[in-house]
């Protein structure tokens, strides 16, 4: 049975992710992970005692906004950052949105409408060629 101490690690290590675990739930690499560690200060995830990365829910949040800033809305590092210095209330709240099925559908609408743009701009350079 296991000590008092040993039960109250494993309650804290429950809410904790390793570098790896986050790297495979946003499907970013690892060193781009720590890449953003550097560039975005609000992204501070803890170090065990060995020195390992152990992120916690609101680290693993904050990489899925980086990374939506990043990839999805097509933001500059510098202009990500200050955007989620700008927006830091703001931010929690829309992730509070996103949660949702209406934020959800949202994001999958906004992903439709980004695509339709860039395909629309496409055939507007090969109309234009002509």
């Amino acid at each position: 049975m296991p000590s008092n101490g040993a039960a109250a690690q494993a309650a804290i290590e429950k809410d904790l992710y390793h570098i790896g675990d986050v790297s495979r739930l946003a499907d970013v690499k690892a060193f781009v992970l720590r890449y953003w560690e550097s560039e975005f200060p609000m992204l501070q995830p803890l170090k065990s005692s060995g020195g390992r990365r152990l992120y916690r829910q609101e680290d693993v949040d904050m990489v899925f906004r980086i990374k939506r800033l990043l990839y999805d809305e097509g933001f500059t590092i510098a202009g990500a950052r200050r955007y989620l210095r700008e927006h830091s209330g703001a931010a929690e709240n829309d992730e509070i949105t996103i949660r949702g099925t209406e934020g959800a559908a949202q994001l999958l609408s906004r992903k439709m409408l980004l695509d339709l743009r860039d395909a629309l701009r496409a055939f507007l350079t090969l109309i234009e060629r002509r």
